[in-house]
């Protein structure tokens, strides 16, 4: 493994990732792992903030799994896991609440949005979800964190987290950068191009499955939501439906938007759509089939997962002794 610079990732296993997802964060999963060391968590424990059923929580974490691996990162430099099978995360996430501000946790967003959205179960788990972040990231050690532009105030929170504990007891933990990726960071909903791509997405139309297959794929292009008129131009304000399928397009075959514009003009929506559509199966279809490969091996995939957590588990136990004898805890004998 890269030993200069780590990175860090966590996803959560609440339903299959979307076409957003892979060319907002996981994609970039196989970059870095070229070049860092690199630690990809599915973060089962952040999931249960909202209500799961046990069985489905357990298929979709292996399900994410055999994606995540499918999408071919680098094995020799990356360390694929669950977050619940590596108790360190629960322990320092313990402590830094300690170090984390009333105030700081109240001024998150996606508390607001989500106690909004489930009124009946705001739990100090969902309030408390950023520090168990911060703790995710900073056991690690990581440098960057690959993220959307919508994630960078958890990540400022980290940051904040892990300057305020070595403020008092020295250069203990690494603090995070962001890694943003330029074009994709924000994939749009087909259906609403004013809300991100959402995985959880009640309306199955606006989101395109990682492992949809390509009649669906193209059926949800030809129906996303553009605009009365038949101009492919990329302009986010006015045309903000044609502009998220011209980044898709883009992402998905290399080109830039300009490029884009030129290849369709005259062409009007329904040749552009459709190729948006096989554009995006070209890039998911080798990893859908990769994915749908493992998910057939249960066990294969449960053996991946106990290496992945041991591999886990010799980089984050000594990361948290270091914290606990900083903050006086007696040694474990």
């Amino acid at each position: 493994m890269n030993a200069q610079k780590t990175a860090f990732s966590g996803i959560q296993p609440t339903a299959i990732p979307t076409l957003g997802n892979y060319l907002g964060a996981l994609r970039n999963y196989v970059a870095l792992s070229g070049t860092h060391r690199c630690f990809y968590s599915i973060v089962d424990m952040h999931a249960i903030t909202v209500r799961q059923d046990p069985e489905t929580l357990r298929r979709r974490v292996r399900e994410l799994y055999a994606l995540l691996l499918a999408c071919g990162p680098n094995p020799d430099n990356t360390v694929l896991y669950v977050q619940s099978h590596v108790p360190a995360h629960a322990e320092l996430c313990w402590i830094l609440n300690n170090f984390t501000m009333f105030g700081e946790l109240s001024r998150m967003t996606q508390f607001k949005d989500k106690s909004a959205k489930h009124a009946d179960n705001i739990n100090a788990g969902l309030f408390t979800y950023p520090v168990l972040q911060a703790a995710d990231i900073l056991l690690y050690g990581a440098h960057v964190v690959p993220i959307g532009d919508d994630q960078k105030q958890h990540l400022e929170l980290s940051r904040d987290v892990a300057v305020r504990f070595n403020g008092v007891y020295g250069d203990v933990f690494v603090v995070p950068e962001p890694l943003i990726p330029k074009l994709g960071g924000r994939i749009m909903s087909l259906a609403d191009p004013s809300r991100k791509m959402d995985k959880s997405d009640p309306n199955p139309a606006g989101y395109i499955s990682m492992l949809d297959d390509r009649d669906v794929i193209i059926k949800k292009c030809k129906k996303a939501v553009t605009d009365s008129g038949a101009e492919v131009r990329y302009d986010p304000a006015e045309k903000p439906g044609v502009a998220n399928l011209m980044t898709i397009y883009a992402i998905c075959t290399g080109k830039e938007p300009e490029q884009v514009e030129r290849e369709f003009a005259g062409q009007g929506y329904g040749a552009f759509k459709t190729a948006v559509g096989e554009a995006a199966d070209g890039v998911l279809s080798p990893i859908r089939a990769k994915a749908l490969e493992l998910i057939q091996d249960p066990a294969h995939l449960d053996r991946l997962m106990a290496e992945g957590a041991a591999r886990a588990e010799a980089v984050a136990l000594p990361v948290l002794r270091k914290v606990r004898d900083s903050v006086g805890f007696l040694p474990r004998i």
